[in-house]
């Protein structure tokens, strides 16, 4: 199912960077970030020092894909979270609908907090996603297309 695209207001932004900071405190997490599920880095918090987070945002989304199609192969609709465990660093995604809560973690934390954290913050990404979605769509029907105005006489004058 193909969704629409939406303007995230600044308001909204400034938003979703607060509810990152603040998991990223609570969970001790390195960095947080907000991906959306094409791969797209919607906001961040935290330490990425040389991370490439362009192909990171990218991965994430990929990876969630793969584990959305093997859990429709075992008969499951979809797998909410998804977690990878390393020597010194983890991750955990949570599925926010068309968006990936990412935590990228160590040792000082612990996956049982990072899970309950995220959960909270989930709710609070979606209700501020779903403000930006209804805006948008308010701004959509409310107002006229940017192109009504210009008329085919105008369009020739530019290539003429």
């Amino acid at each position: 199912m193909a969704h629409s695209p939406f303007i995230l207001q600044e308001q909204q932004f400034q938003k979703l960077k607060t509810v990152l900071a603040r998991l990223c405190t609570e969970c001790a997490a390195r960095v947080v970030f907000l991906v959306d599920r094409d791969g797209q880095t919607i906001a961040f918090h935290g330490d990425i020092g040389d991370m490439d987070t362009t192909s990171f945002s990218s991965l994430a989304a990929g990876n969630v894909a793969a584990t959305s199609s093997m859990a429709k192969l075992i008969g499951e609709d979809t797998f909410p979270a998804v977690f990878h465990e390393g020597e010194r660093e983890s991750i955990f995604i949570s599925v926010i609908g068309r968006s990936l809560l990412v935590t990228v973690f160590d040792e000082r934390s612990t996956v049982g907090l990072v899970k309950i954290r995220t959960k909270r913050a989930s709710f609070e990404v979606a209700s501020i996603l779903e403000e930006a979605v209804k805006s948008a769509a308010t701004f959509n029907v409310n107002s006229p297309s940017v192109f009504s105005e210009i008329t085919d006489e105008d369009i020739d004058s530019l290539f003429n």
